[in-house]
């Protein structure tokens, strides 16, 4: 070889050495993830290369009680779960759409893990791992044709279903909200109860077990027996015949991949949760790195308490007052292919929900009597609510917990409870909603009196709800909800705080109704604003507004720090209601109908797909509630409204008119009923602060895990990149 030859030679060796190593630097780049001492990360790679937007699964039982912490992996498959509490070991692996769940690795913290994704085989085993709406959306909706319902011996819908949003309303609000439909626990048969003729036959088996039997039996009314189960079981039909999803969930994406979320099993697999409470949301710094505190509502009276900094879950019982208090167990129940005869439910307390004071003391919606009030309630006494509207029964009451005394007190209310917040003004007033529209009344207690006195007698008071419809601006003699409107009067609606939130801008309270659509034509929910006044069992006047036209169902509220109000709609939407954008009159004869203020509305429309037989804008998911996040606690922005949305098994937070979803991916079956959000540490950034929500369907047991799991508490964090430690 000539000189100049070889020369050549040496330098194209030399050109390729040098492109060698700029790609495996390139390619080490590429797989760069920095651990801690505390930290578990590494590349999880699939057999095309990085997989990008799945989630890495790390869980111990080594723990006092068993934790788990859950990220997503980046653009380049890397992941980082930063700060594991000590542990011997955890198992990890990877979960995502288009994947099967990856063989389990163990690993200690401070280690690099790198994982395999395993691809679904089939599009039916992928769809395994699709969010529970994506299931149920397969539900066939009967046609808009078919309504209003012609009962048995017609069509076999109720003749309360004047239309089919009441259809789709009783099916999100009644069933959905305490069941998750699409999860495979529901979707298909439990071979358990062995072999049926026809699903038909094992739907209505179904909906006669455990002892929720009534409460089921009440829907199944609502909706007309013959046509709901006869849809229900070409639903599971389907299914079972390889039936899938029509459409796909995307992999987290941008600020979702983001999440931290730290997991912890607290209560018991026969238990539920209805809630959790972390702090006051009026300051959010309240409780700091302090204990969480449960609301088991039917299910037991036993209270799960976490401390999140040792990871240890315990209960504190709940005492109620007569030992005639109702109990779960006078529940009918029918027979479970979960718990065979046995009545796993046995609270007396039936705890809706707890709020947390500015002194770190939970106030609990709860049950301590039998329903029959006391004569000063009633007719006939001299406290000034009962003189206005008199109330003969309470199916729950209130009672507080005082940490550092560890006792409770037992608070007797005249007015039924079921939500709770606190107001902004000096008697720390805590304001109720009733639940359902029966009592048509909105309650109070006057925790300043209370705390100082001891009397609840006089530290409470209620209102009916009464709207200006003759349009003086003051509350006068008023007709009778189903009167006829007169002139010179104004009129009272019965209806009743489900949701319940003050205002941080003025003194009126916020509230929203359910079940109102049965006796009427249009929208069955309302969003109602209480003006107190002076006195206001006696000059407290309402004002209500229903969704627009084509939304209904509004359920659950909250109000940001610009005052405007937040609600889930069963029609599919994030809605927002701003009274400041009223044009017209907000009293006189067009208040009664809820219509006075069209332009107060935005509609934001849920991810996802609709039902199957439904044409109108919307979406199969469903929410059972609203928050919103007024600090930036989680760190989307301050006042941004989160739907807990237990139909994708997520928290969808509104962020400049779109949605980022944080879907909860383990155990399958999320479902949450609301959330809170702590600042621990206002100088440790994203590490300092969380938002914090639990386990909230009835049937914990319908998700993964079956009978053995146990309601679990999560703890929702934001980081700034996918790898931030």
């Amino acid at each position: 070889m000539s000189r100049k030859r070889f020369a050549i030679a040496a330098i194209l060796v030399a050109g390729c050495a040098a492109g060698t190593v700029s790609l495996l630097r390139a390619q080490q780049r590429a797989t760069d993830v920095t651990i801690g001492a505390n930290d578990l990360g590494g590349v999880v790679t699939g057999a095309n290369g990085p997989e990008a937007g799945v989630w890495v699964i790390a869980e111990t039982t080594a723990l006092p009680t068993k934790f788990a912490k859950m990220v997503v992996t980046d653009d380049r498959g890397r992941y980082v779960i930063p700060d594991l509490p000590n542990a011997a070991s955890y198992d990890v692996w990877v979960r995502g759409y288009g994947l099967v769940d990856s063989a389990k690795s163990k690993s200690a913290r401070g280690k690099r893990l790198d994982l395999k994704a395993i691809a679904a085989p089939t599009a039916s085993a992928a769809a395994e791992y699709y969010p529970g709406m994506y299931w149920y959306s397969m539900l066939q909706i009967p046609d808009k044709s078919q309504f209003p319902g012609t009962g048995a011996s017609g069509n076999g819908i109720a003749t309360v279903m004047k239309a089919q949003p009441y259809w789709i309303d009783t099916v999100k609000n009644s069933c959905q909200s305490c069941h998750a439909l699409g999860s495979k626990g529901v979707r298909t048969i439990p071979k358990e109860w062995g072999h049926f003729d026809s699903s038909l036959q094992a739907w209505t088996k179904r909906l006669q077990a455990g002892q929720a039997e009534t409460n089921m039996a009440v829907t199944l009314g609502r909706l007309g027996p013959k046509k709901a189960l006869a849809l229900f079981a070409d639903w599971t039909d389907r299914i079972a015949a390889g039936e899938l999803p029509s459409s796909k969930p995307e992999r987290p994406q941008g600020v979702e991949r983001n999440v931290v979320i730290s997991m912890w099993d607290w209560s018991t697999p026969k238990a539920y949760l209805h809630d959790a409470i972390s702090t006051d949301k009026r300051n959010p710094r309240v409780n700091a790195n302090g204990l969480i505190y449960g609301s088991p509502e039917e299910s037991t009276d036993m209270v799960p308490v976490l401390n999140p900094l040792t990871n240890e879950a315990w209960q504190i019982k709940h005492p109620f007052r007569d030992a005639n208090t109702p109990s779960s167990l006078d529940y009918p129940h029918g027979h479970s292919p979960y718990w065979g005869d046995e009545q796993i439910w046995d609270g007396h307390t039936t705890i809706h929900n707890p709020i947390i004071d500015e002194k770190g003391r939970v106030w609990f919606t709860a049950r301590i009597r039998a329903a029959n009030n006391p004569n000063y309630c009633k007719a006939g006494s001299e406290l000034p609510s009962a003189k206005v509207a008199p109330q003969e029964t309470s199916e729950r009451q209130l009672s507080m917990y005082d940490p550092k005394t560890g006792k409770f007190s037992l608070i007797d209310t005249c007015f039924g409870t079921q939500h709770l917040y606190f107001g902004h003004d000096a008697n720390n007033t805590l304001w109720t909603s009733a639940g359902g529209p029966g009592s048509g009344v909105v309650g109070w207690l006057n925790t300043k009196m209370y705390l100082e006195t001891g009397d609840a007698k006089k530290s409470q008071g209620w209102t009916p709800l009464i709207i200006d419809t003759n349009g003086n601006g003051k509350r006068d003699s008023y007709v009778e909800a189903g009167q006829p409107l007169d002139p010179k009067k104004d009129k009272r609606i019965m209806a009743a705080f489900y949701g319940v939130q003050p205002s941080p801008v003025d003194d009126s309270v916020w509230g929203q109704s359910m079940d109102v659509g049965f006796s009427r034509l249009d929208q069955p929910s309302y969003v109602i604003r209480l003006v107190p006044g002076s006195n206001p069992s006696e000059t407290a006047l309402a004002e209500i507004y229903s969704p627009p036209d084509g939304s209904f169902g509004s359920r659950g509220i909250d109000v940001d720090l610009n005052g405007v109000v937040w609600t889930a709609l069963s029609s599919g939407q994030l809605a927002s209601f701003d009274r400041r954008k009223c044009k017209g009159p907000l009293n006189g004869p067009l208040a009664a109908t809820g219509k006075a203020c069209p332009e107060g509305w935005t509609l934001y429309r849920f991810p996802g797909p609709q039902f199957k037989g439904v044409s109108d804008t919307g979406s199969a998911d469903h929410a059972y509630f609203v928050w919103v996040d007024r600090y930036n606690v989680l760190g989307l922005g301050a006042n941004v409204p989160i739907a807990e949305a237990n139909g994708s098994e997520a928290l969808l937070a509104l962020v400049n008119g779109k949605f980022v979803d944080i879907h909860i991916p383990y155990p399958m079956g999320f479902f949450s009923k609301n959330v809170d959000a702590r600042i621990d540490d206002p100088n440790a950034g994203w590490k300092g602060r969380g938002l914090w929500t639990t386990t909230g369907t009835r049937a914990v047991f319908h998700n993964e895990g079956g009978n053995t799991s146990r309601p679990k508490l999560y703890k929702v964090q934001l980081r700034p990149d996918p790898l931030a430690r």
